[in-house]
């Protein structure tokens, strides 16, 4: 028998300290538990990784496992070019958010840090619970954790399309319960576009977005940090298309949401007038602030050519600026100017070292170093504000 199913009693219980846990991780909590049951799974056809339960694409859900997939039909498995828990795969093969082709396992109530290690793929997305909760991890065995609550016994998760025609494939998934309170900790969520997005590998990405820069600046045991941008985003995909459903499934009084948009509404192909972006920025942000949540408009920063003959850079012109202008003070939100702070300081330090801060050969995307910056400015106006 292959040795996925020899290993198929997947609850893998192990006493852990949880405050060790997440003072890496989360933060602290007065709520946390003293101890948690961690599943770690491993899936494809290949050798089960010590530590981990196999799961292969046949393997369906029933209730005495308590985990499985919900429909193994519309899975298959398929090799990865990782090695151990990465070394092979899940594809799912239907998508969607709301799709019931799930990987579904059975938790106690609580919250939960999971974490993804996906398998060879361009661009994917992971939701739970029937929403979004990565976008467009991209590249072979991307890997990144998010944090949710669990009210009804059971996690649903799948892997989803990021890009049309990619494989949207699962290698390993770690669920770690960090609470038997299931509410999320104070979260800043982030919304926007490529130069807000996150890139992987988080950590090392030559390409970065400022909202996956923020956790630097951010104390941990004060907030998370969820990053809902995505490239090429406009103000009504972000709207309509998933990303803010997610955001207010489980926004509350005490989280901030901070959204950019403005460079893709622009552009002609989008069909976005400055007056309908506009109409769409305040009702994204009315529907935020009755969660009981703050949030934070912030306008794009400009092109790294933006100089003047004096050596100034400016790009107030850009981007619906004045239209973000305006719904902040229309509807009494925050502004983070981003757009004028990041011309200071790139007035301060000159046309080349700015360059230097973009993706070469791209004057619109900044790189790591340039995301690191521009999140840097981020939080301080948000302290120069009283915000954090």
């Amino acid at each position: 028998m292959n040795s996925k199913l020899l290993n198929k009693w997947g609850k893998i219980s192990c006493m852990m300290l949880i405050g060790g846990l997440l003072s890496t991780s989360w933060g602290t909590s007065s709520s946390v538990d003293a101890s948690a049951t961690a599943y770690k799974f491993d899936f494809g056809s290949g050798a089960v990784t010590s530590g981990y339960t196999g799961v292969q694409a046949s393997t369906a859900y029933n209730a005495s496992t308590g985990y499985g997939f919900n429909t193994p039909a519309n899975i298959k498995n398929v090799s990865a070019s990782g090695t151990g828990v990465a070394s092979d795969a899940v594809q799912f093969v239907t998508f969607g958010t709301k799709s019931s082709n799930t990987f579904n396992v059975d938790l106690p109530n609580g919250l939960y840090e999971v974490k993804v290690t996906l398998g060879n793929t361009t661009r994917s997305s992971v939701a739970a619970e029937g929403v979004y909760q990565l976008i467009n991890m991209t590249g072979n065995n991307a890997t990144d954790q998010f944090q949710i609550p669990i009210t009804d016994g059971q996690l649903n998760l799948l892997v989803t399309e990021g890009k049309a025609g990619a494989a949207f494939t699962l290698s390993a998934l770690e669920i770690t319960q960090v609470s038997t309170n299931p509410t999320t900790h104070p979260t800043i969520y982030v919304g926007g576009d490529s130069t807000v997005a996150n890139y992987y590998p988080l950590t090392s990405s030559v390409q970065g977005g400022w909202g996956q820069m923020l956790p630097q600046f951010i104390n941990k045991n004060d907030y998370l940090v969820r990053n809902m941008a995505s490239g090429g985003q406009i103000a009504r995909g972000f709207r309509d298309d998933g990303q803010l459903e997610a955001i207010l499934k489980y926004i509350k009084p005490g989280d901030y949401f901070i959204v950019q948009l403005g460079i893709n509404d622009t552009n002609v192909k989008n069909n976005t007038t400055e007056a309908q972006f506009k109409d769409i920025m305040r009702d994204m942000v009315n529907q935020v602030k009755a969660k009981g949540a703050t949030v934070i408009l912030s306008t794009p920063q400009g092109r790294a050519t933006d100089f003047d003959s004096a050596g100034v850079h400016h790009a107030e012109g850009r981007w619906y600026r004045g239209a973000t202008i305006a719904v902040a003070q229309e509807t009494n939100v925050p502004l983070i100017d981003l757009n004028v702070l990041s011309s200071a300081y790139f007035t301060s330090i000159g046309a080349n070292a700015t360059l230097a801060l973009y993706m070469n050969g791209d004057t619109l995307h900044p790189n790591y170093a340039g995301a690191t910056q521009l999140a840097r400015i981020v939080v301080e106006n948000m302290k120069a504000q009283g915000l954090y």
